[in-house]
């Protein structure tokens, strides 16, 4: 099976925040996806909701033989199972969240269906939190 490399960038804003990090990637590595690097934590403000929980977030670049959709179904599988219950696809809106995981990029690919964009065009350019963790991962 051929391997990808991908970045996905995870945070929380709920809870120990980066305990619940550091959970979500134990169960990425357990399902034998290999975590090459992982950038630094940093803290950020909510984007695109208001809340007065604070952000913790990382970015990790994984090399993985699931496809673009399986990867997916994975990490929202880790989500649910860490007590998210809304996803901000299927509320229209962002909300707090013990865990969020976004696939950034997967290889070189442009791939768009309904659930999922990738690259990730809001953490790529528009988001400086991200910029800024991506930047991190990439000089590590």
């Amino acid at each position: 099976m051929s391997q990808h490399k991908v970045i996905l960038l995870l945070g929380s804003n709920l809870g120990d925040k980066k305990k619940n990090i550091e959970t979500a990637l134990k169960k990425v590595n357990e399902k034998g996806i290999d975590i090459l690097k992982i950038s630094e934590f940093l803290i950020s403000e909510p984007v695109e909701f208001a809340s007065s929980n604070i952000f913790c977030n990382i970015a990790s670049l994984i090399s993985t033989s699931l496809s673009p959709i399986q990867l997916l179904d994975f990490v929202k599988s880790i989500e649910f199972e860490m007590g998210r219950i809304n996803d901000s696809k299927a509320t229209g809106g962002y909300t707090d969240r013990v865990i969020d995981i976004d696939i950034i990029t997967y290889d070189e690919l442009n791939f768009v269906s309904e659930r999922l964009e990738i690259p990730h065009k809001k953490h790529l350019f528009e988001r400086e939190f991200s910029k800024m963790l991506l930047k991190d991962l990439n000089k590590t």
